[in-house]
């Protein structure tokens, strides 16, 4: 639970990401030193000269690096094959001293992404994204946990924010947010009954007017008005869109906050909690092989 609770000007409690972040990273180094500070390393295949994945990149290297992790960094040109992708992956997947590995998505347009994913064993799938790892999500099976989501469900329990029995709205179906969101808040650890709204949901704000828990994932910039929101509602904010070299979320913080209950702020919410869960997903990979 969060010791000191932040709330907006208009009184909703701030699901401040970048403390949670901070707090899961000073345990994470706690948990390896007393393990007597073994080797764990994370690494990331980054291909291409996109700025915000280097940013991306650079700040999971920095917090890793601060959890007492090993961090390595792949970095391939814009202009590398689909053969020398695969190959980085492949070396880095029969390196014993890997205990986790990301694939910085999106690839360049010419890269078959799936292919590329499919290469990385499930006990090193960090970022859980492989159709083992979400296959496992939906049995209810031991594997990697999509960070985003999962850092999501961090946010909620760590404010402790009721899901049994709440009606939740996820805005947004892809596997890499939507889909992972609504199977872990179906689950019976969180037991909320939840829609998966999209851009032919006919109905959008009287769907998330009837809702506990908003979390709006669609990458559609402010689409999440006052109007959406009841009163006391907890909103998150996965979406990211750049305006003027602005981030700017799915939700309209300004007009929102002043009737939600809870909300996260953008940037600052869901983004670290998503480097936050990596690093746990990369410590219990290194648990699954009996490194820790």
């Amino acid at each position: 639970m969060i010791s000191e609770v932040k709330r907006t000007p208009g009184g909703a409690i701030l699901l401040d990401g970048i403390k949670l972040r901070d707090e899961t990273v000073a345990k994470i180094k706690s948990t390896i030193v007393a393990a007597g500070s073994p080797k764990i390393c994370l690494a990331t295949v980054l291909v291409g000269d996109d700025a915000p994945s280097h940013i991306y990149v650079s700040n999971k290297h920095k917090k890793a690096q601060e959890a007492g992790m090993v961090s390595r960094g792949v970095n391939l040109p814009a202009t590398a094959t689909q053969a020398q992708v695969e190959q980085a992956v492949a070396e880095l997947v029969a390196d014993k001293s890997v205990h986790g590995i990301l694939v910085q998505l999106p690839l360049p347009k010419h890269i078959d992404t799936e292919a590329v994913l499919s290469l990385l064993p499930v006990e090193k799938d960090v970022d859980g994204l492989t159709e083992r790892s979400l296959g496992r999500l939906v049995r209810g099976l031991k594997g990697h946990v999509p960070c985003t989501p999962l850092g999501v469900m961090r946010l909620l329990q760590s404010y402790k924010i009721e899901t049994k029995g709440k009606r939740a709205v996820v805005i947004g179906r892809s596997a890499l947010v939507g889909l992972p969101q609504m199977l872990l808040l179906v689950g019976r650890s969180a037991d909320a009954t939840v829609t998966v709204a999209h851009k032919s949901t006919s109905d959008m704000i009287e769907v998330c007017r009837e809702s506990d828990i908003i979390i709006a994932a669609a990458g559609a910039a402010r689409m999440v008005t006052a109007a959406h929101v009841k009163p006391g509602a907890t909103v998150i904010d996965v979406g990211v869109t750049r305006i003027d070299n602005k981030i700017v979320g799915d939700v309209d913080f300004e007009a929102v906050q002043a009737i939600a209950g809870a909300i996260t702020p953008m940037p600052g919410g869901t983004g670290p909690m998503t480097i936050a869960c990596l690093l746990e997903n990369t410590l219990e990979a290194a648990r699954m092989i009996g490194a820790i």
